[in-house]
């Protein structure tokens, strides 16, 4: 791979293959993800639901013309904190061939910065409990654990 500057951008419909790619890629997640042409139409309705949406934003890094990473923002604003408003950062994923060479910062950075453009009064997000690698990464990034998390799969 080539050590040319990766550039950031809004996702656009054309990514959604390279996008599921990256998150076929994982082999920890356990979410389902397939590069199978058969679920493109269900990759497809998820991309527009979130272009659609005013609070969400899906990002790639584009590096030489390829999609080489992918993540989610998500704006929320609760009545705890008088009303505060944070980022979400969600699906945080690079292709395994360009792992280390500093793209998972320069997207946390890049996070951290819009949410301080946009008033945010917090950053935050989850990361799969068995992420151990990951986790050390957003520590050194700044973020501390907090909370716990709790989910009920419906399907």
């Amino acid at each position: 791979m080539t050590s040319q500057v990766p550039e950031m951008r809004k996702a656009e419909e054309r990514d959604v293959e390279a996008i599921a790619a990256i998150l076929a890629a994982d082999d920890l997640g356990g979410h389902g993800d397939t590069t199978d042409a058969a679920a493109l139409p269900e990759y497809l309705k998820a991309f527009r639901a979130i272009e659609a949406s005013p609070n969400e934003t899906l990002y790639v890094v584009e590096r030489a013309g390829e999609v080489v990473a992918t993540f989610q923002t998500l704006i929320t604003t609760t009545m705890s904190g008088r009303g505060s408003s944070a980022m979400i950062i969600e699906a945080v994923f690079t292709r395994p061939d360009c792992r280390g060479q500093g793209i998972g910062s320069q997207m946390i950075r890049f996070c951290i910065e819009e949410a301080g453009r946009l008033g945010m009064g917090m950053v935050q997000l989850t990361s799969n409990a068995a992420r151990k690698d990951a986790h050390r990464f957003y520590e050194r990034l700044g973020f501390r654990q907090s909370h716990l998390g709790f989910k009920i799969k419906l399907k």
